[in-house]
Parts: C-alpha cells; structure tokens; sequence
C-alpha cells in the first residue's frame, strides 16, 4: 500500500516537466524522461526526505542508552521537515523543468529579435481553471494523505485540510491582486489574467505542501501570500532575464514556491508538531536548526536533480531525439503526431484526415519569424 502511495508521488515529479517543454518536444523523449525521474531522481530523494534511514529524514530513529544518554544523528538534531513533498516532488519537477526547458529552447517565435518575450497566450481560460480546481481537489488526497492514516490521526488530516485550503486562497487572492496591480502600472488599465491566478492557485498549494503538517492554521495564510509574490517574481526572472520559455510555468510554480515552500517550515512550524526542543520554526521563537536543514536539502536537490537530468537532456538533444523539427512544431502536434486537431472548427485542421501543405507550415513559420526580426528586413526559413 505504501509503495502505491508512493507511486503517484512519482509520477507527479515527472509529469510536472511537461508543462515546461509543451509544443515542441517529442513523445519518445517525454517517455524516457520520466522513466529517468521516476526510477533514479524521485527514489533517491524521497529517501533522503522520508526514510528512517535517509541522510537528512527527521524520521531517523533516535537511540536512548542504559545510562539515559539519547544519541540523535539527525541533521542538525533535526533533519528535514517536509510533510507531502515540497522537495522530492514539486523541487524535482520544477528543476527538471528547468533543465529541459534550458536546453530544449524556446518554441518559434517566442522572443522577437530584440530577446523580449511575444505574448503567446493560452488557448482556453475556462479549460484552464477547470484543471486548476481539479488539482485543488485533488491536493486534499495529496497533503492530508500525507498522514499515512486516519484513525489516531484525523486532528492532523483535518488541520492539515484547513491550511490546504487556507494556502491555496490567499495564493490565488495574492496573485489577483499583484497582477491587476501590475498591468494598471504598465498599461493603465486593470486586467484580469484568469491564468495567472490559478497557478497562484497552485503555487500557494506547492507553498504550503512541505509545511501543512508542521504549522498552525493562522501561518498557511502569510506562506501563501508570500508563494503568490514568489511565482510572480519567479515567472517574471525565468521569462524575462534567464530567457527560457515555460509555457505553463512549472518552474515558477513547483520549483520556486517549492523551495519557498521549505524555507517556510523553517519559519513557522511550531515547537508542540516538529518536537525536538529548540530546533523548530525560527520565527516561532525556535533557533536556526531547522531552517538550516531545509536550506542543505535545497541545495542538494538542486545538485542531484539538475546533476542527472542536464547531461540526460543534452544528449537527446546531441541526438535529434529531443524536439520536433520546426515545420512540425508549427503544424502543431495534435495534428502531427496524435491523429487530431485541438481546433476542429479550422478548416487547416479540421478532422484527423487532413493533410497539411508546405505553404501552410511556411505561412506559420515566416509569421513567427517575421516577430522574431521585429520588422528589420525581410525574415526567410534559412533564418532557422
């Protein structure tokens, strides 16, 4: 049963990469990527957060002697505090993320010639939300599951479900606002980007993931404001000064309100839950202890994580096996490798049978690269 519980934690490492490599990587480099995460990257992690016999687990086992004398090897007499997974789920799949999106690139004309971003929005909002609500939905397995029971339990689960929710909130809340505010300063108008609020959503669910078993209720309310102002600056660095392209932002939503996520137990996990003397919450009135835990435990996933998949990436891509070749891309991949449209209602597309001419790839691919050039000469497909 364990193993089983484990299993979708893996899988939730793995699949968190995808959203960061959408429109233009290859199936077979989907599927071998997350046997990679899920066989080597996750395990080890996991073992070092949650065993009995991990490196870094505040679940070793303490010895008392004959003579009273209690010999703790815990890190730092502590070992880390992640309750559901902040570091070997959402820290590894926000850094794979980053590693596949490094080297993978960005998708056709996603900046123009100048290196600024061109908007490339999502298709459909309600779709969007609709799966936001069902990850929602679906953390309250995640996190309160996390408790490995319920009978003896069921205060922590409950407490665990509240400040889930509480989290989750007062992201989306946070991110509502810090976007209105953003574009009345760049635009002057206020806008409403529905998008940007559900992965404020997710990004104070990621926050308070790591700390939901650690915590009182009252803390998952700053955690969470604080992850929405964490993936707002994360996905506004990555974008616009580290140039990669996320379309769904994975990174700033698993890997940096991850990280924030853990930095947060740190600071709020109070004495009563975590339990080892003064080695809580620093902001609790604990010492440094725990908050130095979490802060090696970052290190080391970024180390591990970014170790294995970077050379992993570089050599599908040294192979050609990594991502699609550019009039492919441009078709799209529904309509390319998975026998449909997404937009049946187009006539380009219209119907799984349809055949897709040259001058229609061509068309697409001299429009991104005509934004690419930014009107300086005319662009042409050996700019490729």
């Amino acid at each position: 049963a364990f193993w089983f519980f484990q299993f979708p934690f893996a899988a939730t490492a793995a699949t968190i990469v995808s959203g960061a490599v959408a429109e233009r990587c290859r199936l077979w480099a989907y599927l071998s990527y997350e046997l990679i995460l899920v066989c080597f990257v996750y395990p080890v992690v996991a073992h070092w957060v949650w065993s009995s016999a991990g490196w870094a687990s505040y679940f070793q086992a303490t010895l008392e002697l004959d003579d009273g004398t209690v010999i703790d090897n815990r890190l730092f007499g502590v070992g880390v505090c992640d309750f559901a997974g902040d570091g070997p789920v959402h820290m590894v799949g926000g850094f794979a993320s980053l590693a596949a999106a490094w080297v993978l690139g960005p998708r056709i004309g996603r900046f123009d010639a100048d290196g600024k971003p061109v908007d490339m929005p999502g298709h459909n909002a309600s779709l969007t939300l609709l799966g936001v609500f069902f990850l929602w939905f679906g953390w309250f397995g995640f996190n309160p599951g996390s408790t490995l029971g319920i009978a003896g339990y069921s205060g922590l689960a409950a407490r665990v479900a509240i400040n889930t929710t509480f989290g989750a909130a007062t992201g989306a809340l946070t991110t509502l606002l810090i976007v209105m505010g953003l574009t009345k300063i760049q635009t002057g108008k206020t806008v409403v980007d529905l998008i940007m609020v559900g992965n404020g959503a997710l990004a104070g669910l990621v926050s308070v993931t790591g700390p939901c078993g650690w915590i009182e209720i009252w803390a998952a309310i700053p955690i969470g404001i604080i992850g929405a102002f964490v993936y707002v600056g994360s996905s506004k660095l990555i974008l616009n000064v580290f140039k990669v392209d996320d379309p769904l932002d994975a990174i700033a939503v698993h890997a940096g309100a991850g990280i924030w996520g853990l930095i947060a137990t740190g600071a709020f996990a109070t004495e009563s839950l975590v339990a080892t003397g003064n080695n809580y919450g620093f902001i609790m009135g604990g010492n440094g202890n725990l908050l130095a835990c979490q802060i090696v435990i970052i290190l080391a996933i970024f180390a591990w994580t970014m170790g294995i998949m970077v050379p992993f990436f570089l050599v599908l891509k040294k192979l050609n096996m990594f991502r699609v070749p550019p009039e492919v891309e441009s078709a799209g991949l529904d309509v390319s490798h998975h026998g449909g449209s997404a937009y049946p209602h187009e006539p380009e597309t219209a119907g799984s049978g349809v055949t897709i001419t040259s001058d229609m790839i061509d068309r697409k691919i001299e429009d991104a690269l005509a934004r690419q050039a930014g009107g300086k000469g005319k662009p042409t497909l050996n700019n490729l």
